[in-house]
């Protein structure tokens, strides 16, 4: 069905609107109150980047496959998880707010700027969503929780993200961290501790780009030890 070229290990790449629809469709088969959720938050984000730039406007074209399936592709990596998932710098709700219409996952959506945060707050109250929660707020503020899952579209450099983040993962911790054409460059300067959690797929939209998958907790990087 999918006839993109082909990326890391011959997966096919979703190039257009129909072909995102119908992955999403065949590998997540959303109910028909979840293909209506995504239908109006596709709207909102579309709407909402008039007044603030939440995504380039250049991809408004492509918005299921740059945005929408690129950020449902991460439940492919976690489908059978469960518990709380943490989308850090979650920013317009991408990943975080696309993964919990398609999952009904508990949801912490992280996000410092003021602005961003309104549009998260508007887009859960519209779509029902009562199991997502906006935390306006720096990551370092946070209170620590157990995390089942993390997240982190377009975060901070890998080092940094691990740094900031290692006190929410647990051993049993799904880290799903899209990474572009930077994600061996990036694991290969991690302490090797922190190399062996992870290993590296191929995003589904991109053929340039990758996502750092990985399991485990995120100990001390001075010490070297997990």
């Amino acid at each position: 069905m999918f006839r993109g070229p082909a990326g890391l290990n011959g997966l096919n790449i979703l190039t257009n609107e129909v072909e995102a629809r119908a992955w999403i469709g065949e590998a997540l088969a959303p109910t028909p109150e979840q293909w209506g959720r995504l239908e109006r938050f596709a709207a909102m984000l579309v709407e909402e980047n008039t007044q603030q730039n939440l995504v380039a406007a250049s991809t408004i074209p492509t918005i299921w496959a740059r945005h929408i399936a690129d950020s449902a592709q991460l439940l492919a990596f976690d489908k059978d998880g469960e518990g709380l998932w943490i989308d850090l710098g979650s920013g317009p709700g991408l990943p975080g707010v696309v993964v919990a219409i398609l999952s009904e996952r508990p949801m912490l959506l992280v996000e410092s700027r003021r602005r961003r945060c309104d549009f998260l707050r508007a887009v859960t109250a519209e779509l029902g969503l009562a199991h997502v929660e906006v935390a306006e707020a720096r990551l370092e503020t946070l209170d620590t929780r157990a995390a089942a899952t993390i997240s982190a579209r377009a975060f901070a450099p890998l080092d940094r993200l691990l740094d900031l983040s290692a006190r929410f993962s647990t051993e049993s911790t799904r880290w799903l961290l899209p990474k572009g054409r930077n994600a061996v460059k990036e694991l290969a300067l991690l302490p090797p501790a922190w190399q062996t959690l992870f290993h590296v797929e191929q995003s589904r939209t991109d053929v340039d780009s990758q996502i750092l998958v990985g399991t485990g907790r995120i100990g001390s990087k001075k010490r070297g030890k997990r």
